[in-house]
């Protein structure tokens, strides 16, 4: 082995009984070098039985770029969408011999590039990009897309009879609020319900029950409670129970977008669950190049507990 302890093409070689340059050749499936099969086989098998593993930065000298995906998470996409979709991103890379690489939360533009200088990524991706960049819902989106999971969320409360329903979103503005928020009063309009209130619950504690008191006082006339996330449901359950407001009996919270926490309060959140495991997978194949002929994405369902 190498001074690093890392194997090196060399000791590739040695083992083999060939040049470096066969054992490059032969990794590297050259197709202008003609190398009988037996010393191919005698090559393969001395880099499996030593644990070779080719070097990144050479490699992507080679191919012109790196077998590294880049992915931007944002901060508030922490739910069940942006895990699965992580995980259907990395196991596609795995099998297809790439690596993922996820950045998690803001950061400035310098450093983001001096990072894909360094590593020369084969694609770099944004979570929910498409629809941080303002363009409305295409039809597709509203059978199985983003839209459709909103739109969940919203039917389900209008089927259970409530017809004054108002979102509870966070304090700061996040990258998908708008979108996330055009989505559900799209949903409204649509089932003929009049326009969504929209009730911004904050932290602290005390700050998110004095906002949904005057929210409440307000429009007496609201019913139910539809959460841009799991996380913004449950400060709502918490200002109704600190308020001495019964849910669901005297007012519906439903989450959005599963996350553990809500099974474990009371009442139980009701929620959307969303696993984007085929979307991940469908990501890597397109940066990949790979047909993506049989996936296709997977409807969002809802999680009936006791808060709706």
């Amino acid at each position: 082995m190498g001074r690093s302890g890392r194997v090196t093409l060399s000791d590739v070689a040695k083992v083999s009984g060939v040049s470096r340059a066969t054992v490059s050749f032969v990794l590297n499936d050259d197709p202008r070098q003609t190398i009988s099969g037996a010393t191919r086989e005698r090559v393969l098998e001395a880099a499996h039985d030593l644990g070779y593993v080719p070097h990144g930065i050479a490699r992507a000298l080679r191919e012109g770029s790196s077998r590294i995906v880049v992915l931007n998470v944002d901060w508030s996409l922490e739910g069940n969408f942006s895990r699965s979709y992580v995980r259907g991103l990395d196991e596609e890379l795995t099998q297809h011999d790439h690596v993922l690489l996820v950045r998690h939360g803001h950061a400035a533009p310098e450093a983001t590039q001096k990072i894909l200088d360094a590593i020369a990524p084969r694609a770099v991706f944004r979570l929910g990009e498409v629809y941080m960049q303002g363009h409305g819902p295409i039809e597709e989106d509203w059978e199985n897309g983003f839209a459709a999971n909103a739109a969940l969320q919203i039917d389900y409360l209008a089927e259970r009879g409530h017809l004054r329903i108002a979102m509870a979103m966070p304090d700061h503005d996040f990258p998908l609020t708008e979108a996330r928020l055009g989505f559900a009063r799209e949903t409204a309009r649509r089932l003929g319900l009049p326009p969504l209130e929209r009730l911004v619950v904050p932290r602290p504690r005390e700050a998110g029950a004095a906002a949904v008191e005057t929210f409440l006082a307000a429009h007496p006339d609201v019913t139910a409670l539809a959460a841009f996330d799991d996380d913004i449901a449950l400060r709502s359950l918490t200002a109704l129970h600190d308020l001495g407001v019964r849910v669901p009996e005297d007012i519906a919270v439903m989450g959005f977008d599963e996350t553990e926490y809500g099974s474990l309060s009371t009442p139980a959140l009701t929620t959307v669950h969303i696993d984007a495991e085929v979307l991940g997978r469908l990501a890597a194949r397109g940066a990949l190049g790979i047909d993506t002929e049989g996936l296709a994405p997977v409807p969002g369902r809802i999680v009936v507990r006791a808060s709706a």
